[in-house]
């Protein structure tokens, strides 16, 4: 592992792992580039990836978007490259945005930040 990146830490799933627990929604994810949990962006209305970097001090994470490689510092608020991380890159490309399917409400926007 370097400065917060262990480049063979795979992600924790394909969605938010504490939305999932409970049965919530997202819209985007983000996957820790230093142990692999996938939380959900600081738009939907748990962000649940910032929580992760408070609860655990892990500087950076990775967008877990299709197409997406950056990867963000929370430190410094700053977008950074980075090395590729394990398979998968990104969330399922058939799980919608917002996700999953089936628990996003049809006021959604009424909920995000």
């Amino acid at each position: 592992m370097t400065d917060g990146i262990d480049p063979t830490a795979a992600p924790s799933g394909a969605g938010c792992s504490e939305c999932d627990e409970v049965g919530g929604w997202w819209v985007h994810l983000r996957r820790c580039a230093q142990c692999g949990h996938v939380g959900c962006c600081d738009t939907s209305p748990a962000q649940h990836a910032t929580a992760h970097f408070r609860a655990t001090g892990h500087p950076y994470v990775r967008s877990f978007e299709p197409g997406e490689s950056w990867y963000w510092d929370y430190r410094t608020n700053e977008l950074l490259e980075g090395p590729d991380l394990p398979e998968p890159q990104h969330r399922p490309e058939d799980q919608p945005v917002p996700g999953p399917a089936g628990r996003v409400p049809e006021d959604w926007r009424a909920h995000i930040h």
